[in-house]
């Protein structure tokens, strides 16, 4: 496929994954648009990847939470750059706690950032992609998609939520011309969850190597559709 000159819209596209994957983007020629839920956050990042070439970006702000702020993000997108090819659904959020002591409001929270949102920004793009004859959508899951941990229930119920959707809605679109994908990062060194990106954690995926999976999952023939993707650090610290 070639995506030079293409379209797409990168939610929590400001920092870690979703910034990598927008400068990646940039780079081959894609017209972005990003979304965070913090206007001083899509200032800076649009300011940072204007600097990367004639490729064309804007911001939006956008809490995918929010039903009607993801329709502004689309309307927004589509009069300022043309109508989306792509669509990378990365926002997310980490809340990581016992059963017992999350609050209901932070587990609704991860729900409705992690898997609501993702219904709400493919609700709108979907439309969209028939009408052009086809299009990308790609899911940014998490390998706590299949794996469960303590303290983590909130978090692994978005991610396998997320991945059933993912499965389901590939089904769904195929024949409309739609490629589905779900990337199933394990450890990268980010922001994400309250972390800070160190050296000490250099053994962690980078955001640039989640980049380069988006990258060749667009570039895959038309007739290939690599639906899920798993991705882990080659050599994590010794148990």
């Amino acid at each position: 496929m070639n995506i030079n000159g293409k379209i797409a819209i990168v939610t929590g596209g400001t920092k870690g994954i979703g910034r990598g994957i927008a400068e990646t983007l940039m780079r081959n020629g894609v017209q972005v648009c990003i979304s965070s839920r913090h206007q001083q956050e899509i200032d800076g990042a649009v300011a940072e990847l204007k600097k990367l070439g004639d490729g064309r970006v804007i911001g939006v702000v956008c809490d995918v939470r929010d039903y009607g702020q993801v329709k502004h993000l689309f309307q927004r997108a589509t009069s300022e750059l043309g109508a989306v090819n792509f669509l990378i659904n990365n926002a997310g959020i980490g809340i990581f706690e016992s059963v017992a002591e999350m609050s209901p409001e932070d587990f609704r929270a991860v729900l409705e950032t992690n898997l609501f949102g993702v219904f709400y920004c493919c609700h709108e793009a979907i439309p969209l992609m028939k009408e052009r004859g086809g299009g990308y959508i790609i899911n940014i899951s998490s390998l706590a998609g299949t794996n469960a941990h303590p303290l983590m229930a909130a978090y692994n119920a978005s991610k396998f939520g997320l991945n059933g959707f993912s499965e389901a809605l590939m089904q769904e679109v195929r024949h409309d011309g739609i490629k589905v994908s779900y990337i199933m990062p394990g450890s990268v060194n980010t922001e994400f969850g309250g972390d800070e990106p160190e050296n000490a954690k250099s053994w962690q995926l980078q955001p640039e190597d989640i980049a380069r999976v988006v990258l060749d999952l667009l570039h895959h023939d038309e007739r290939a559709l690599p639906s899920r993707v798993e991705i882990r650090p080659s050599k994590p610290p010794k148990k």
